[in-house]
Protein backbone atom coordinates (compact mmCIF):
# COMPACT_ATOMS: atom_id res chain seq x y z
CA UNK A 1 0.00 0.00 0.00
CA UNK A 2 1.50 3.34 -0.65
CA UNK A 3 0.96 5.52 2.12
CA UNK A 4 1.15 9.01 -0.13
CA UNK A 5 -2.05 7.79 -2.05
CA UNK A 6 -5.00 10.34 -0.96
CA UNK A 7 -7.94 12.23 -2.76
CA UNK A 8 -6.39 15.14 -1.20
CA UNK A 9 -3.08 16.19 -2.87
CA UNK A 10 -3.10 19.65 -0.34
CA UNK A 11 -2.07 16.90 2.39
CA UNK A 12 1.30 16.56 0.58
CA UNK A 13 2.14 20.45 0.17
CA UNK A 14 3.73 22.48 2.88
CA UNK A 15 2.83 25.73 3.07
CA UNK A 16 4.62 28.98 1.88
CA UNK A 17 7.55 26.55 1.01
CA UNK A 18 9.43 28.12 -1.52
CA UNK A 19 9.35 31.26 1.15
CA UNK A 20 10.11 28.78 3.90
CA UNK A 21 13.77 28.11 1.64
CA UNK A 22 14.39 31.84 0.88
CA UNK A 23 14.63 32.28 4.22
CA UNK A 24 16.06 29.59 6.26
CA UNK A 25 18.77 29.60 3.23
CA UNK A 26 20.22 25.58 4.15
CA UNK A 27 23.53 25.12 2.71
CA UNK A 28 25.61 22.05 2.86
CA UNK A 29 26.43 21.10 6.28
CA UNK A 30 24.29 23.20 7.96
CA UNK A 31 22.18 22.06 10.72
CA UNK A 32 18.67 22.43 10.53
CA UNK A 33 15.68 21.66 12.90
CA UNK A 34 12.20 21.37 11.77
CA UNK A 35 10.57 21.84 15.38
CA UNK A 36 6.95 20.48 13.82
CA UNK A 37 7.79 17.70 11.86
CA UNK A 38 4.23 17.12 10.37
CA UNK A 39 4.21 15.03 7.35
CA UNK A 40 7.93 16.18 6.63
CA UNK A 41 7.31 18.82 3.37
CA UNK A 42 9.33 21.27 4.44
CA UNK A 43 12.38 19.03 5.57
CA UNK A 44 12.09 16.95 2.28
CA UNK A 45 12.57 20.41 0.88
CA UNK A 46 15.56 21.62 2.88
CA UNK A 47 17.02 18.07 2.30
CA UNK A 48 16.76 17.94 -1.56
CA UNK A 49 17.92 21.19 -2.26
CA UNK A 50 21.23 20.38 0.08
CA UNK A 51 23.52 17.11 -0.08
CA UNK A 52 25.02 17.05 3.26
CA UNK A 53 22.63 19.23 5.50
CA UNK A 54 21.42 17.14 8.61
CA UNK A 55 17.37 18.09 9.76
CA UNK A 56 16.20 16.85 13.25
CA UNK A 57 12.29 16.74 12.80
CA UNK A 58 10.36 17.02 15.74
CA UNK A 59 6.52 15.87 16.27
CA UNK A 60 4.45 14.74 19.37
CA UNK A 61 2.15 13.06 16.55
CA UNK A 62 3.39 9.62 16.25
CA UNK A 63 0.73 9.01 13.03
CA UNK A 64 2.50 12.01 11.54
CA UNK A 65 5.71 10.69 12.71
CA UNK A 66 5.57 7.20 11.12
CA UNK A 67 4.43 9.37 7.75
CA UNK A 68 7.20 11.38 7.60
CA UNK A 69 9.55 8.33 8.47
CA UNK A 70 8.38 6.75 5.46
CA UNK A 71 8.61 9.65 3.41
CA UNK A 72 12.19 10.86 3.74
CA UNK A 73 14.35 7.59 4.45
CA UNK A 74 15.79 8.40 1.24
CA UNK A 75 17.87 10.57 3.22
CA UNK A 76 19.33 7.98 5.12
CA UNK A 77 21.21 9.83 8.29
CA UNK A 78 20.82 12.85 7.50
CA UNK A 79 17.47 12.67 9.00
CA UNK A 80 16.80 11.72 12.59
CA UNK A 81 13.16 12.35 13.58
CA UNK A 82 12.46 12.67 17.35
CA UNK A 83 9.01 11.87 19.31
CA UNK A 84 8.77 15.02 21.45
CA UNK A 85 7.07 18.26 21.65
CA UNK A 86 9.06 21.74 20.09
CA UNK A 87 8.66 22.95 23.67
CA UNK A 88 11.35 20.52 24.22
CA UNK A 89 13.65 21.82 21.48
CA UNK A 90 16.82 22.81 23.68
CA UNK A 91 16.71 18.78 25.30
CA UNK A 92 16.37 17.06 21.99
CA UNK A 93 19.34 19.13 20.88
CA UNK A 94 21.44 18.50 23.86
CA UNK A 95 20.69 14.60 23.82
CA UNK A 96 22.21 14.72 20.32
CA UNK A 97 25.20 16.05 22.13
CA UNK A 98 24.63 19.40 19.23
CA UNK A 99 25.55 22.82 21.05
CA UNK A 100 24.35 25.01 18.36
CA UNK A 101 21.94 24.83 14.98
CA UNK A 102 21.99 27.06 11.43
CA UNK A 103 18.32 27.22 11.55
CA UNK A 104 14.73 26.50 12.93
CA UNK A 105 11.19 26.15 11.60
CA UNK A 106 8.21 25.83 12.88
CA UNK A 107 5.08 25.22 11.37
CA UNK A 108 2.39 25.93 13.55
CA UNK A 109 -0.68 24.76 12.30
CA UNK A 110 -2.51 21.42 12.37
CA UNK A 111 -1.63 18.63 10.08
CA UNK A 112 -3.59 18.13 7.37
CA UNK A 113 -3.50 14.43 8.74
CA UNK A 114 -4.90 15.41 11.95
CA UNK A 115 -7.45 17.62 10.31
CA UNK A 116 -8.81 15.38 7.51
CA UNK A 117 -8.59 12.21 10.49
CA UNK A 118 -12.29 10.75 11.13
CA UNK A 119 -11.37 9.55 15.17
CA UNK A 120 -8.91 12.62 16.49
CA UNK A 121 -11.89 15.06 16.81
CA UNK A 122 -10.07 17.78 15.47
CA UNK A 123 -12.99 18.39 12.58
CA UNK A 124 -16.20 18.43 12.90
CA UNK A 125 -16.84 17.15 9.48
CA UNK A 126 -16.65 13.61 11.50
CA UNK A 127 -18.67 12.68 14.54
CA UNK A 128 -15.73 11.43 16.81
CA UNK A 129 -14.56 11.18 20.29
CA UNK A 130 -13.96 14.79 21.21
CA UNK A 131 -10.28 14.52 21.54
CA UNK A 132 -7.98 16.80 20.35
CA UNK A 133 -4.65 15.85 21.51
CA UNK A 134 -1.92 16.21 19.10
CA UNK A 135 -0.18 13.66 21.10
CA UNK A 136 -2.96 10.69 21.34
CA UNK A 137 -0.26 8.75 23.57
CA UNK A 138 -0.07 10.83 26.20
CA UNK A 139 -2.35 10.81 29.17
CA UNK A 140 -3.30 14.42 29.09
CA UNK A 141 -6.44 15.63 28.92
CA UNK A 142 -9.20 15.34 26.06
CA UNK A 143 -11.44 18.12 25.05
CA UNK A 144 -14.23 16.04 26.50
CA UNK A 145 -12.66 15.59 29.80
CA UNK A 146 -11.69 19.49 29.76
CA UNK A 147 -15.38 20.22 29.32
CA UNK A 148 -16.38 18.05 32.12
CA UNK A 149 -13.73 19.44 34.17
CA UNK A 150 -13.76 23.24 34.22
CA UNK A 151 -16.35 25.50 35.57
CA UNK A 152 -18.55 27.44 33.18
CA UNK A 153 -16.58 30.85 33.75
CA UNK A 154 -13.71 28.43 32.91
CA UNK A 155 -14.81 27.17 29.45
CA UNK A 156 -16.36 30.59 28.42
CA UNK A 157 -12.83 32.30 29.23
CA UNK A 158 -11.36 29.58 26.72
CA UNK A 159 -13.68 29.46 24.00
CA UNK A 160 -13.42 33.38 24.25
CA UNK A 161 -9.40 34.11 24.72
CA UNK A 162 -8.66 31.31 22.24
CA UNK A 163 -10.82 31.31 19.63
CA UNK A 164 -12.08 35.07 20.36
CA UNK A 165 -16.00 33.78 19.91
CA UNK A 166 -18.31 36.70 21.24
CA UNK A 167 -20.87 34.14 22.14
CA UNK A 168 -18.42 32.43 24.52
CA UNK A 169 -20.65 32.55 27.60
CA UNK A 170 -23.61 31.54 25.70
CA UNK A 171 -21.96 28.34 24.54
CA UNK A 172 -20.38 27.92 27.85
CA UNK A 173 -23.74 27.89 29.33
CA UNK A 174 -25.21 25.00 27.24
CA UNK A 175 -22.07 22.89 27.59
CA UNK A 176 -22.99 23.36 31.36
CA UNK A 177 -26.46 23.10 31.41
CA UNK A 178 -26.22 19.09 29.19
CA UNK A 179 -23.39 18.43 31.69
CA UNK A 180 -25.84 18.97 34.83
CA UNK A 181 -28.58 16.54 32.86
CA UNK A 182 -26.06 13.79 32.78
CA UNK A 183 -25.31 14.27 29.07
CA UNK A 184 -22.06 16.47 28.55
CA UNK A 185 -20.69 16.85 25.60
CA UNK A 186 -18.26 13.34 23.82
CA UNK A 187 -18.33 14.14 20.61
CA UNK A 188 -17.51 16.66 17.67
CA UNK A 189 -21.34 16.15 16.42
CA UNK A 190 -22.69 17.28 19.72
CA UNK A 191 -20.23 20.27 20.01
CA UNK A 192 -20.90 21.52 16.94
CA UNK A 193 -24.81 21.06 17.02
CA UNK A 194 -24.71 22.57 20.42
CA UNK A 195 -22.36 25.66 19.07
CA UNK A 196 -24.78 26.43 16.31
CA UNK A 197 -27.44 26.37 18.28
CA UNK A 198 -26.15 29.12 20.45
CA UNK A 199 -24.21 30.94 17.97
CA UNK A 200 -25.67 33.96 15.94
CA UNK A 201 -24.29 34.01 12.48
CA UNK A 202 -24.62 36.00 9.52
CA UNK A 203 -26.24 34.08 6.38
CA UNK A 204 -23.66 35.10 3.97
CA UNK A 205 -20.96 33.73 6.60
CA UNK A 206 -18.52 30.90 4.83
CA UNK A 207 -17.45 29.75 8.08
CA UNK A 208 -18.64 27.08 10.33
CA UNK A 209 -20.46 28.39 13.90
CA UNK A 210 -18.36 25.97 15.75
CA UNK A 211 -14.59 27.30 13.98
CA UNK A 212 -13.72 29.15 17.04
CA UNK A 213 -15.06 27.05 19.73
CA UNK A 214 -13.05 24.27 18.11
CA UNK A 215 -10.25 26.22 17.45
CA UNK A 216 -10.12 27.50 21.21
CA UNK A 217 -10.73 23.92 22.76
CA UNK A 218 -7.36 23.03 20.20
CA UNK A 219 -5.12 25.77 21.48
CA UNK A 220 -6.51 24.77 25.11
CA UNK A 221 -5.83 21.39 25.41
CA UNK A 222 -1.99 21.06 24.19
CA UNK A 223 -1.16 24.56 25.59
CA UNK A 224 -0.13 25.52 22.12
CA UNK A 225 -0.61 29.42 23.21
CA UNK A 226 1.37 28.61 26.51
CA UNK A 227 4.90 27.21 25.34
CA UNK A 228 5.10 29.00 22.14
CA UNK A 229 6.88 32.13 23.85
CA UNK A 230 9.67 30.15 25.61
CA UNK A 231 10.01 28.04 22.29
CA UNK A 232 10.81 30.70 20.58
CA UNK A 233 13.62 32.03 22.96
CA UNK A 234 14.60 28.14 23.28
CA UNK A 235 15.32 28.33 19.57
CA UNK A 236 17.01 31.62 19.14
CA UNK A 237 19.06 30.28 22.36
CA UNK A 238 20.78 27.29 20.10
CA UNK A 239 20.81 29.37 16.53
CA UNK A 240 24.44 29.88 15.70
CA UNK A 241 25.60 33.70 15.29
CA UNK A 242 23.51 34.17 11.94
CA UNK A 243 21.35 31.51 12.20
CA UNK A 244 17.95 31.95 11.12
CA UNK A 245 14.83 30.90 12.65
CA UNK A 246 11.22 30.55 10.54
CA UNK A 247 7.82 30.15 11.99
CA UNK A 248 4.41 30.10 9.87
CA UNK A 249 1.19 30.83 11.93
CA UNK A 250 -2.33 30.10 11.29
CA UNK A 251 -4.47 32.53 13.30
CA UNK A 252 -3.95 36.06 15.09
CA UNK A 253 -3.37 34.53 18.70
CA UNK A 254 -0.22 32.60 17.66
CA UNK A 255 1.16 35.47 15.18
CA UNK A 256 0.70 38.26 17.78
CA UNK A 257 2.95 36.28 20.04
CA UNK A 258 5.64 35.73 17.47
CA UNK A 259 5.74 39.36 16.09
CA UNK A 260 6.00 40.38 20.20
CA UNK A 261 8.94 38.25 21.15
CA UNK A 262 11.18 38.94 17.86
CA UNK A 263 10.22 42.26 18.86
CA UNK A 264 11.65 41.81 22.13
CA UNK A 265 14.53 40.00 21.04
CA UNK A 266 15.68 42.87 18.60
CA UNK A 267 15.69 45.28 21.94
CA UNK A 268 12.07 46.88 21.25
CA UNK A 269 11.03 47.80 25.07
CA UNK A 270 6.79 47.16 26.07
CA UNK A 271 7.26 48.24 29.28
CA UNK A 272 5.55 51.48 30.31
CA UNK A 273 7.47 54.88 29.57
CA UNK A 274 7.94 55.65 33.27
CA UNK A 275 9.33 52.65 34.45
CA UNK A 276 13.13 53.10 35.24
CA UNK A 277 14.31 49.77 33.58
CA UNK A 278 13.36 47.07 31.32
CA UNK A 279 11.59 44.57 32.81
CA UNK A 280 9.33 43.37 29.48
CA UNK A 281 12.67 40.78 28.38
CA UNK A 282 13.44 42.73 25.79
CA UNK A 283 17.36 42.41 24.70
CA UNK A 284 19.47 42.83 21.47
CA UNK A 285 19.22 39.27 20.35
CA UNK A 286 18.30 38.95 16.70
CA UNK A 287 17.30 41.20 13.66
CA UNK A 288 14.05 40.94 11.99
CA UNK A 289 14.01 39.82 8.40
CA UNK A 290 9.98 40.22 7.74
CA UNK A 291 9.03 43.62 8.41
CA UNK A 292 5.44 42.44 7.84
CA UNK A 293 4.60 38.77 7.79
CA UNK A 294 4.75 36.80 4.60
CA UNK A 295 1.52 35.41 3.23
CA UNK A 296 0.98 32.73 0.52
CA UNK A 297 0.58 33.94 -3.06
CA UNK A 298 -2.66 34.28 -4.86
CA UNK A 299 -1.75 31.11 -6.50
CA UNK A 300 -0.95 29.21 -3.43
CA UNK A 301 -3.97 29.94 -1.71
CA UNK A 302 -5.79 28.85 -5.10
CA UNK A 303 -4.13 25.29 -5.22
CA UNK A 304 -3.45 24.98 -1.75
CA UNK A 305 -6.81 26.25 0.31
CA UNK A 306 -5.62 25.83 3.47
CA UNK A 307 -2.72 28.11 3.21
CA UNK A 308 -5.27 30.87 3.58
CA UNK A 309 -4.67 32.03 6.71
CA UNK A 310 -1.01 31.43 7.28
CA UNK A 311 1.64 34.37 8.09
CA UNK A 312 5.37 33.93 8.16
CA UNK A 313 7.68 35.60 10.20
CA UNK A 314 11.48 35.07 10.27
CA UNK A 315 14.42 36.46 11.99
CA UNK A 316 18.33 36.26 12.55
CA UNK A 317 20.68 35.69 15.15
CA UNK A 318 23.57 38.56 15.85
Amino acid sequence: MNIFATKDDSLHKPVLLTEVIDFLEPKDKSIIVDATLGLGGHTEKILSVTTKTKVFGIDQDTEALAFAEKRLEKFGERISIVHSNFSEIKQVIENHEIAEVDGVIADLGVSSLQFDSESRGFSFRFDAPLDMRMDKSSDEETAAELLERLTEEEIANVIYQYGEERFSRRIARRIVERRKKGVPVRTTFELAELVKGAVRQSRKSKTHPATKTFQALRIAVNKELEILEDFLRDSVEILKTNGRLVVITFHSLEDRIVKKTMQKLSGKCFCPPKFPQCICGASQQVKILTRKPIAPSEKEQTENPRSRSAKLRACQKK
